[in-house]
């Protein structure tokens, strides 16, 4: 995740949004958990299981969370400037209208393939401090 990371810390968006911002769901609570118990699942059985892409990209749930929250923080560009309104990512997938990202790829991410092309990524941009506890880390270290 280090040139997701790097690329969204050099982008518009570090200012305003974080990771569960975007990539999560905000209709309720219950919906946002239950979304990232079933995401860290599959991420955990990709992982295990040594199938997970090169490059990353949303599956259509993902990709639907990632507009709804395109269009969540954009209302009033949406409804009152470029009066797109209300696009779903599903119908996007039959060529009823367009995802937030065909026009605005590099926008939440600030370009990744510059970043990703370029090596050592990782080191033009601090990472965050780890979010696992001392205490999970004294017990793994052993």
């Amino acid at each position: 995740m280090t040139p997701y990371y790097a690329s969204w810390s050099k982008s518009s968006h570090t200012r305003d949004a974080t990771c569960n911002d975007c990539h999560v769901p905000h209709e309720s609570v219950i919906k946002k958990y239950a979304f990232k118990a079933t995401d860290g699942l599959k991420h955990v059985a990709y992982f295990v299981t040594h199938s997970e892409r090169q490059a990353i990209m949303a599956e259509d749930a993902s990709a639907q969370v990632i507009m709804n929250n395109c269009i969540r923080c954009h209302t009033q560009l949406n409804q009152e400037f470029v009066k797109t309104g209300r696009i779903d990512y599903m119908k996007t997938k039959v060529g009823d209208g367009k995802a937030c990202w065909d026009c605005h790829r590099n926008v939440p991410h600030g370009g990744m393939n510059s970043l990703m092309s370029t090596p050592n990524a990782e080191t033009q941009v601090p990472l965050p401090p780890s979010p696992v506890p001392d205490w999970l880390q004294k017990m793994t270290s052993k």
